[in-house]
């Protein structure tokens, strides 16, 4: 969030402004690295006779510092004594990490949320695997940076055309997915998968994939086998993605399913949320309709929506 010598200069000049006794009471590891920097590096056993103790800083300073960093650190920081313990659990530092319309999430997510929990304990529920709509949805916000995401269900929460018809599609119990489950095509001339969601997303814009997987994985004796006896189809027509919003927005894109054996995310199209306190309703589309050939071999996992920024940082979307 912020540059890291920018807050550690902070943490160094408070050190030094506020007339505490002595770095010799310090109760923390020394060797204690934070944001690269080895706070060892100022203790001297030899030289160093009186100074500031990390340990003294007053809460109301360390809880400050710290609501600059990202919620990674303060947790890490929160390790070090009683003072960045408790500091770390102001409700002002975790009232900036939460999303800015995290009371309509609790609503949305939680039926009976407690009404007296603080910022840092309703930050740590939303960052677990929160289930939605009996269990076909997943909504979370990612621990490192307090942004929402979202997985749909390939299980009841996505329309599969012909999925009812187990001469052309399956559900397979697996590991490999948030759900357990993965539907899982043998061939058919038409594929064509739909789903919706109207949630409150916070303003941003987001990104929406398809997990897919060429090939049918399982194990044996331990390891992972993938059997691709199925696979075929999917290299003569590329795949069709469309996307629309309530408030008009439509993208569509085309793409070619490959790499066997591998779970990819297929980037479908982004939408750009403008206000947080409405529901923004999402419709979105994965066909390939050409009944010139037929397609099969695949498994379809979930649908997803991450923050667009995501596709910078998190590696396994840049797959597609």
């Amino acid at each position: 969030m912020y540059n890291f010598h920018f807050i550690s200069s902070l943490f160094y000049e408070t050190l030094f402004t506020f007339p505490f006794p002595s770095f010799n009471n310090l109760n923390f590891n020394p060797n204690f690295n934070f944001m690269g920097l080895r706070f060892s590096s100022f203790l001297s056993n030899s030289t160093v006779s009186s100074g500031p103790t990390l340990g003294e800083l007053p809460e109301s300073c360390v809880a400050s510092i710290i609501a600059y960093m990202d919620p990674p650190q303060i947790c890490q920081l929160a390790t070090l004594n009683r003072a960045f313990r408790a500091a770390s659990s102001a409700d002002f530092v975790w009232e900036s990490k939460l999303p800015p319309n995290y009371h309509l999430l609790l609503a949305k997510i939680f039926q009976d949320f407690p009404i007296n929990l603080g910022k840092r304990d309703i930050y740590t529920s939303l960052c677990r695997l929160n289930s939605l709509d009996g269990g076909t949805k997943k909504v979370w916000v990612d621990k490192g940076t307090g942004k929402l995401c979202l997985a749909i269900s390939s299980s009841k929460g996505l329309s599969i055309t012909g999925v009812d018809d187990r001469r052309y599609w399956n559900y397979i119990i697996t590991e490999e997915s948030r759900f357990s489950t993965v539907a899982y095509l043998q061939h058919t001339w038409w594929f064509e998968v739909d789903g919706e969601i109207d949630f409150p997303f916070p303003a941003g814009t987001y990104s929406l994939f398809f997990r897919i997987h060429l090939g049918r994985a399982y194990k044996r004796f331990g390891r992972r086998v993938c059997n691709t006896e199925h696979v075929h189809g999917w290299d003569k027509k590329p795949v069709q993605f469309q996307l629309w919003t309530s408030d008009g927005q439509y993208v569509a894109s085309q793409c070619f399913l490959k790499e066997p054996g591998n779970w990819t995310f297929y980037h479908a199209g982004d939408f750009t949320v403008e206000d947080g306190n409405s529901s923004t309703k999402v419709k979105f589309s994965m066909t390939q309709i050409d009944c010139t050939h037929t397609k099969g071999g695949l498994c379809l996992d979930s649908a997803f929506i991450y923050p667009s920024e995501f596709k910078k940082s998190k590696a396994f979307l840049n797959c597609s």
